[in-house]
């Protein structure tokens, strides 16, 4: 089985979407600093969590998608 600590040291980004280790909740890295990541998870709930039990979802972060509520303009 992969450890969490197989990972590596990944270049974590703001809205990355991230794997928790521990339990596999995932969630949007929301801050940075030098050794862990804020990251708002599934539920809403926030935490700072270390950096070396967070993977870095790749086709998740890629899919993510914000589309802008454009207001109906009548013509």
């Amino acid at each position: 089985m992969e450890s969490c600590l197989d990972w590596g040291d990944p270049m974590f980004k703001i809205g990355d979407c991230v794997i928790y280790a521990p339990d596999g909740a995932r969630g949007i890295v929301l801050k940075i600093n030098h050794h862990s990541c804020f990251v708002m998870w599934e539920d809403y709930f926030v935490s700072w969590e270390r950096k070396e039990l967070l993977q870095v979802d790749q086709a998740l972060t890629l899919a993510q998608q914000i589309k802008p509520r454009l207001p109906m303009i009548k013509g």
